[in-house]
């Protein structure tokens, strides 16, 4: 079983974005839950989102402690939440920032890459909900889903031009992390 814990912000698609690994990992035949961990906050405060994958029925229901995988959609959360709290040594770290990994400093055994999640957003939907592209750049940097996988969650999440411009903002995420 793979284990996925996103850090963001309310407001940013961290909810959906676990949402969305799971059902690309159901389409791509696989196990797949998908839950947030928030109370009553408002737009801006920080937001966990939990998704797994495995290849066997998942019966455990608790946070996740210790992933495998760690996704940032918001750089300015790293001074105050140990986003890499629990990391598996031979865990990945992805975080949405302009900044390369070994300039972040982060205090973990497991491997960090990064990525301009943002600009690709803005550039190509238009607006800084960088969820999508971040799913892109997860499916790229672990191969856990396919890409036609989040690209057909997308579409049915997220019908028309909506659902076109992430599947390209996914695409371009995808492509820069598969390098």
């Amino acid at each position: 079983m793979k284990e996925i814990r996103i850090h963001g912000r309310g407001g940013q698609g961290s909810v959906t974005a676990a949402e969305l690994i799971a059902v690309a990992a159901f389409e791509d035949g696989k196990w797949s839950q998908a839950f947030p961990y928030f109370g009553t906050e408002r737009r801006g405060a920080p937001v966990t989102a939990f998704a797994r994958i495995s290849d066997k029925k998942i019966r455990v229901r608790s946070q996740i402690y210790e992933p495998d995988y760690v996704i940032v959609q918001d750089p300015s959360l790293l001074p105050g939440v140990d986003v890499a709290s629990g990391m598996k040594k031979d865990g990945l770290v992805i975080i949405n920032t302009e900044m390369a990994p070994e300039d972040l400093k982060l205090n973990t055994p497991a491997k960090v890459k990064t990525i301009d999640a943002t600009t690709i957003a803005i550039s190509i939907i238009g607006k800084p909900i960088v969820n999508t592209a971040l799913l892109g750049a997860f499916a790229g940097a672990t191969g856990q889903i396919r890409l036609e996988s989040v690209n057909k969650a997308i579409k049915d999440r997220f019908p028309g031009k909506v659902g076109e411009k992430n599947v390209e903002a996914v695409k371009k995420a995808y492509e820069l992390m598969s390098r």
